[in-house]
């Protein structure tokens, strides 16, 4: 039973998700950056801020009550807790406590200390717990117990002073009821009606009454509460240690680093990942080079035994073989976006030697007229061979009918290689007739034609190639490559009549000629380096224009292949 397989969805958010954060590990400097950042601030609080000492005390609030020990007394009658809390830290408080301390030696302003107090309430209980936050641990324990202290205080004198205040209603009440008692007293006397002695009972009743509540009043427990954790001196200062700022601090600087790398993704103008390349080119990933340091100074990596980047050339020979788009013309047009064309120029060299170890009939054409190397960097696995017969009929030596060279690759056979030589007018050369003549050999049985141009954003000469050799093969670095180069190398490409076969990716390799070959083709282009001969006068000069080669590219070519 066969099930179906599921294409790659671009809006699977898992996939986009490991993408993305794939894309923000590219910026190690920025996330490295950022903990640093976040260790330094971490470690700089710590050891910057002054050592401060925190001191607890804990008071259960109670309400006066007549009798404590009676069934069904409820402790929390009449008490809010909220409104204590305030209590707690207002100036009142305050200002008790500052003057308890200051019999003790402290001068301390009332709204200074109020500003270390943290008052809070623990869940469904009736204690307030004051904490104070002081320079050292004696302070902060004084100050914690005089403020609770205070509070305690305070709350019995208010409590004192309703009950001298309601006491002091009653008697407001009872002093006309006595006076109007001893009236009726000395009425009794000489009249004995029965209404005066009912009014003078009712009299009598009313200030037993009076009385009761005034007598029940001082007979209150007014104590506002019991201080169950006397505040302590601190034995370690309060606050986050060494450990646990670092900690904190590399977590908000990791979170800052990842935050400066998605703002430079945002930003980065740069393909950020293959899905991307593929979007932007319109062509496959044909391939990811690895990094392997070339041996000998060689640019065949085709040869040497257990190279993972043989096998990565093979792999991407075999892939185009296969090409219904290159298969039916055998023809490749190997370049670069713009910049160095070293990656591009390796990249030519070994497809050519693994077709011919598949057995192909293999011609690798350098069509970099402007600095041509592939014969010196080559070395002693060139070597040059005769002419093909109707450049030789024709007596024609100019390039590319004037030399050949054949390439031994080690174990795998050879293939032919048409050096690049510097030319006086790039356009035409590269428009002649005898292009298109080399360009053909790929219509024998069994050929395949590989051209090697300069990078086709900074010239026009693998455009005027196109034409020719309709397979496009872009070799780039990811990291220094732009989205909007490869869309317009693909619109490019595409207006000229070619196709872009795929994209072979490297990851800045330079080989051990990269270096030797740039500071050569810079002295060729300034002339007068030793050994190297300089251009003549009237060469053109070389601007990295793309439009420099357009206005005498040819489209009328005897015996060219449309």
């Amino acid at each position: 039973m066969t099930h179906q397989i599921r294409p790659l969805d671009d809006q699977d958010e898992p996939a986009l998700l490991r993408d993305q954060f794939r894309q923000l590990l590219r910026y190690r400097a920025l996330l490295a950056g950022g903990v640093v950042a976040g260790l330094l601030g971490g470690g700089f609080l710590a050891l910057s801020g002054d050592d401060t000492y925190t001191a607890t005390g804990e008071v259960q609030v109670r309400s006066a009550t007549a009798d404590p020990f009676s069934t069904g007394a409820s402790a929390d009658k009449g008490i809010n807790i909220g409104s204590e809390r305030q209590t707690a830290v207002s100036d009142t408080v305050g200002d008790l406590a500052a003057g308890a301390l200051l019999k003790k030696g402290d001068d301390v302003t009332a709204r200074k200390l109020l500003t270390g107090l943290q008052v809070t309430n623990p869940p469904n209980t009736l204690t307030l717990r004051f904490s104070y936050t002081g320079a050292s641990p004696e302070q902060a324990r004084d100050r914690a117990e005089a403020l609770a202290n205070a509070y305690l205080a305070h709350r019995k004198a208010r409590t004192q002073e309703s009950i001298d205040n309601m006491a002091n209603g009653y008697r407001a009440q009872l002093e006309p009821l006595e006076e109007k008692r001893d009236l009726l007293e000395e009425r009794t006397g000489v009249d004995a009606a029965d209404d005066v002695s009912s009014a003078r009972a009712n009299i009598i009743v009313s200030i037993s009454e009076l009385s009761r509540k005034i007598s029940e009043l001082k007979a209150l427990d007014t104590t506002p509460g019991y201080l169950n954790k006397k505040p302590v001196a601190p034995t370690e200062p309060a606050g986050a240690g060494l450990p646990l700022l670092l900690g904190l601090g590399a977590v908000v600087g990791l979170a800052l680093g990842l935050l400066l790398s998605w703002v430079r993704l945002v930003f980065d103008p740069a393909v950020r990942s293959p899905r991307e390349l593929v979007r932007s080119l319109g062509a496959p990933l044909l391939g990811t080079l690895p990094r392997e340091r070339a041996a000998n100074g060689t640019l065949l990596a085709i040869g040497r035994s257990g190279s993972r980047l043989a096998e990565e050339y093979r792999a991407v020979a075999f892939r185009l073989a296969y090409d219904p788009s290159f298969a039916d013309s055998r023809r490749l047009l190997v370049t670069a976006p713009r910049g160095d064309n070293a990656a591009a120029s390796a990249a030519a060299v070994n497809l050519a030697a693994a077709f011919a170890e598949m057995g192909r009939d293999v011609l690798l054409v350098e069509a970099d007229l402007r600095t041509p190397s592939l014969a010196r960097d080559l070395g002693p696995a060139a070597h040059e061979v005769r002419p093909p017969r109707w450049a030789a009929e024709e007596g024609d030596r100019s390039w590319p009918a004037g030399g050949r060279c054949n390439v031994d690759v080690p174990g795998s056979g050879a293939f032919a290689l048409v050096a690049g030589t510097t030319a006086d007018n790039v356009p035409r050369a590269l428009t002649a007739a005898s292009v298109a003549r080399i360009v053909a050999e790929a219509d024998r049985p069994g050929a395949v034609v590989i051209v090697l141009a300069p990078p086709v954003l900074s010239y026009a000469d693998a455009v005027a190639l196109v034409d020719r050799v309709e397979g496009v093969m872009i070799v780039c670095d990811p990291r220094e490559t732009h989205r909007s180069d490869l869309e317009r190398i693909r619109e490019i490409i595409g207006a000229s009549g070619g196709q872009v076969l795929g994209a072979l990716l490297h990851t800045g390799r330079g080989g051990p000629g990269r270096v030797e070959r740039r500071a050569r083709s810079g002295r060729r282009r300034g002339g007068g380096g030793p050994g190297v001969p300089a251009l003549e006068a009237d060469a053109p000069e070389i601007t990295g224009n793309p439009d420099e080669t357009m206005g005498l590219r040819s489209f009328t070519l005897p015996g060219a292949r449309r």
